[in-house]
């Protein structure tokens, strides 16, 4: 395997459906010579497919529990703005140390952390922890 071959598999790995010309364009070799290698590979066993990889429930979503404190009485407020950033499901007043849990679904870590940084703008909050889900169970 060459430095060609290298190439022409990195190409298939960003996207398989790409035409093979477009991929001689990409490594500077012709249609044939792009053709005759991946057949070559193909023959050879070093590619061994190609698949299509579909969104599963699993992978769609990120989940995250915000844990907010305020140090006052803000509750509603705060439950108020958070209720307008993109991804807050839902707000719950709840007892004990913690003044407000928030519930959120995200399609990235780039964008649950947007989302916590929203959280981080709104007035009165003091403290924002963050609790990504990790494993689901239901009954």
């Amino acid at each position: 395997m060459d430095i060609f071959d290298k190439k022409i598999l990195n190409e298939l790995k960003l996207n398989a459906r790409q035409s093979v010309s477009a991929i001689a364009e990409r490594v500077n070799l012709s249609r044939s010579a792009v053709s005759e290698r991946i057949k070559r590979m193909e023959d050879s066993g070093e590619i061994l497919g190609y698949q299509v990889i579909c969104k599963t429930p699993e992978n769609r979503q990120l989940k995250a529990y915000f844990e907010i404190r305020h140090g006052g009485y803000h509750c509603e407020s705060i439950a108020k703005n958070a209720l307008l950033v993109e991804g807050i499901k839902l707000c719950h007043g709840i007892s004990g140390d913690l003044d407000l849990l928030l519930y959120a679904e995200a399609e990235s870590m780039a964008a649950l952390h947007v989302i916590r940084s929203e959280l981080d703008k709104i007035p009165n909050v003091s403290k924002v922890t963050t609790h990504i889900v990790m494993g689901e169970w239901e009954s």
